[in-house]
This record gives structure tokens, sequence and C-alpha cells, in this order.
């Protein structure tokens, strides 16, 4: 199969194009606008094999799509192209509506007409899979999970935006047949992570000794996924996940963010001693406005009906993520020094 990749050259983008090349014999055609999160050295590993190619674009420019459907002729379409960080959403929520809803909607129309007019061998595996957060439903208090069928309650600019996306893909399913599938993930974490999400900065700032800003007291809980257990759960998904249907993603790891941090002080101290541990180097900030309390995946059905749950436990990816920024500093030393410095975003309301 010819899989075009919206946003692959981001953090989830890009562990879904490694693993196309490195373990499947499909193509790849990442399609990225190369903003500050996208980094052409997350697909260095995967850049000179044959069944991959890559085109500067953004999706909100519909001659740039139509021109990559037109030369790629996809047979898959997995839509990661976002606007992410709630932090940078509550600073510039303009940027997230732009790319996360007007940019979908270009993409979904861009896909009806390659669609339509398709060969029958494309349109009848032809698949848009729409990639999204579990944001969306918004908070959990103690108890309960998300499951598919939640009602959508988005709190952030950025889940906002993502919740009106999912109703985009929604409608063009009900509206035009298009040949949908939509996943909802929860927190992402694993290697090539830009370093402004907690424990990629949490990791740096630790191996850097600088201040580790906890937001509130930390007691926010979230469910952590490795991504490269997220990029074969997305892959499942559009190989063999039914049209109109969606599908939670979890890891199955619930934490609280301080719980988080300590663990990851604990094993930088392990990798790579210090004089002094590194909880040590915690600092509790000021709350983010409207900070969710807790998000929670029911991520049944995917193993039910696709035969998918994550491969690693939380302790084990957790290593190997904190073991990877250890050994590929020339990777985030580049964005470091320029793109993000680790700075405070999204206080000012």
């Amino acid at each position: 199969m010819r899989i075009l990749v919206t946003g692959g050259a981001g953090f989830i983008g890009s562990a879904v194009a490694r693993r196309i090349i490195n373990q499947t014999p499909h193509h790849a055609l990442v399609f990225d606008k190369l903003t500050y999160a996208g980094n052409l050295a997350s697909l260095a590993p995967v850049a000179n094999d044959p069944r991959f190619s890559f085109v500067q674009g953004d999706i909100c420019d519909r001659a740039a799509v139509d021109k990559a459907l037109k030369s790629f002729r996809p047979h898959w379409i997995m839509n990661l192209a976002a606007e992410s960080h709630v932090d940078r959403s509550i600073d510039g929520p303009a940027e997230f509506i732009h790319t996360n809803v007007v940019g979908t909607g270009v993409m979904l129309e861009a896909a009806l007409a390659y669609w339509r007019e398709a060969d029958a061998e494309i349109r009848e595996a032809f698949r848009f899979h729409h990639i999204s957060t579990d944001e969306v439903f918004g908070s959990l208090g103690s108890e309960g999970y998300f499951r598919e069928d939640t009602a959508y309650a988005p709190n952030s600019p950025y889940s906002a935006s993502k919740a009106a996306s999912d109703h985009l893909v929604r409608a063009w399913r009900h509206t035009y047949t298009l040949p949908t599938v939509q996943t909802n993930c929860s927190n992402n974490y694993g290697p090539y992570h830009f370093p402004e999400k907690l424990i990629p900065l949490m990791i740096l700032n630790a191996l850097e000794g600088k201040k580790l800003p906890v937001y509130g007291k930390g007691e926010n809980v979230r469910d952590w996924l490795y991504v490269e257990d997220h990029a074969e759960a997305l892959l499942t998904v559009v190989e063999r996940g039914k049209p109109g249907e969606s599908y939670n993603i979890g890891g199955q790891a619930e934490r609280r963010n301080i719980d988080v941090v300590h663990a990851v002080c604990d094993l930088v101290d392990e990798l790579a001693p210090a004089k002094r541990p590194r909880r040590e180097l915690i600092s509790y900030v000021v709350d983010r406005p409207g900070h969710d309390l807790r998000y929670a995946i029911d991520a049944g059905k995917i193993e039910r009906e696709l035969g998918w749950r994550p491969k690693r436990d939380f302790e084990t990816g957790l290593r190997e993520t904190v073991s990877w920024y250890l050994h590929n500093e020339p990777w985030w030393a580049a964005i470091r020094s320029g793109a993000y410095r680790g700075e405070r975003l999204g206080v000012t309301v």
C-alpha cells in the first residue's frame, strides 16, 4: 500500500513513518509543513529507503495537497498534522483553529475529490484515518474512563479545535460516505519527542541541572502511551479498522504528573549520576488555566475488535525514553539551542 502521512515529521507521525518503512512492505510519503515541531532528523533512520519520500507542504494549502495526492496516489491517508500543545493554544488559539479545523477540512475535501476520481483498486482500499486526542472528552473525576461514545466536552483551545476536526470527519463519512476511521489517543511519550512536553522537558532539564517546573501540585493524572506502541495501533486501525468507526488508544498506565517527574528524576540519577538528586530540582509553578484533572482511556474496543494492546508497561517505556535522550544529544541539542529553550508557555489569559 501507499500511505500518505501528514505531519509525518512530528513526534507521532515520524514514529508512524519509521514503522511503515522498517516493519511493513508499504510505501510512505510524509507531507509536513515543518513548523517548529517538525524535524527531518526524526526521519533520518528511513530517509534513504526507496519506499520513503518527503514533501514539504501545508494541509491548509489545497493545491499542495492535491498535487501530493495526484503524484503519490495513496491507498491510505493518515492525518496526523496538527498543532498539539495546550499551552501554546492558550497563548495563540488562532493557529490551532487554522491548522486543526481548516486544515482538516481541506484534507477531507481533497481526499473526497481524490477518492471519487480514483481507479477501482484505490477506491476499494481507500481509508482516511484521522488521528485525534482523548482531550476532546474533557476531564474525568477520580473514577471512570473515556469510551468511544463519551460525550465531547473540550476545555482548551487545543482540544476544542481537535473536537471540531473530529466532527468534520464524522460529517464527511455520514454525508459523502468517505471511508474514514478515527482514533483518539492518550498522552504519548518516547524518543524524538519535542521538549516542550512534560517527559522530555523533565529529562533534559534534569540532565542540564535546571529547575523542573511542575504545574500546581502535580496531581493531574494522565494515561501514558509509548509512542512506538501507538504507531503500531495506528497502522492496525488503518489496515483493519471498519469505516465509520472510532477507536480509543491508551497505554493502561495512569500516573499523576508528580509521580512521572519523580520517576524521571530517579532514572536520570541512575543512568547519568550527578552530585545532587534530581528531585531537588523540582519547582512547583502556577498551574495551567483550566487544567483538566484526569484523562483515562478505555481501550477495550480496539483490543476486542482488532487485537491490539500496548506491549510496554510505563516503567519499561520510560527507561527506554530516558536512555534514548542520553544517547541522542545531537537531536535535542539542536532544538534546545534555537527552536525551544524550555521557556514557560500558556500562563497569561
